[in-house]
């Protein structure tokens, strides 16, 4: 979507594995964005499923790499080291983007430099009917307190500045599922760093995310969650972690 010569506004991240089966959705969201320029980085994990073959009729060979890796934060750090743009998202295979406006308005948040990382809302949706919503994440307003009640911002609706990835860090790999919540709490809680609601639907998810299917993924993620807020030296409030899961329950009979 820009020449190489010219530095992109947008990295777009996918990370992905035997993915030939969502990835043209996400492709084709990024493709179809209006104004911003960016370019969309494939970060593959050794695909056999013809995920790569998927990416190589829309994308030039340099925006796509394919190698092992240590898992998908792992694949996303990698993106997020190659990266040209001004402004870094991460958009996963199973993802897309809610409508063709969405980068154009994270960037006219950005238009304001003092703006580090901006974020909105999120449509979890049904695997096979992506028209069909089955959880709605409506984030609100910034403030920073409302981490220490359990409340968090969507990743996949998480932009944030190249040179915010340069000075704080990526995300850490022994944080497990926990990765991009330690991260965001690095960057918002410890770091303070100005954040944006943008407050509209950016992303739209397909369900079958991995760290809350079981009661004992659930209580590995409680103790990763405990963790990122030790390792950046902060202490949560006695709820905060109890919170965290609450919150969501609302999500399955919200609706945008």
């Amino acid at each position: 979507m820009t020449a190489m010569g010219t530095r992109p506004f947008f990295s777009v991240i996918t990370a992905c594995y035997n993915s030939a089966a969502t990835l043209p959705d996400a492709l084709a969201s990024v493709q179809n964005q209006n104004g911003a320029t960016t370019e969309h980085l494939i970060v593959d994990g050794g695909s056999t499923d013809g995920s790569l073959d998927v990416a190589a009729k829309v994308l030039p060979g340099e925006q796509i790499v394919s190698e092992p890796d240590d898992g998908i934060y792992d694949a996303m750090n990698k993106g997020i080291g190659r990266a040209r743009g001004e402004v870094v998202a991460i958009l996963n295979a199973d993802d897309f983007y809610a409508d063709a406006d969405v980068l154009e308005d994270v960037q006219d948040v950005f238009s304001d430099k003092e703006v580090d990382v901006c974020y909105g809302d999120l449509c979890y949706v049904d695997y096979e009917d992506t028209d069909k919503v089955v959880r709605y994440w409506k984030s609100g307003e910034y403030k920073r307190e409302k981490m220490y009640w359990g409340w968090m911002p969507p990743h996949p609706t998480f932009f944030v500045r190249k040179s915010v990835y340069e000075r704080y860090g990526v995300f850490k790999l022994d944080m497990g599922s926990a990765a991009d919540y330690e991260l965001m709490l690095r960057f918002l809680v410890r770091h303070r760093l100005n954040a944006r609601y943008i407050p509209k639907v950016l992303v739209k998810m397909r369900t079958g995310g991995v760290s809350n299917s079981t009661v004992g993924n659930r209580l590995k993620a409680n103790h990763n969650d405990r963790k990122a807020w030790g390792v950046n030296g902060l202490k949560p409030y006695p709820w905060t972690l109890f919170l965290k899961p609450v919150r969501k329950i609302p999500q399955w009979w919200s609706r945008p």
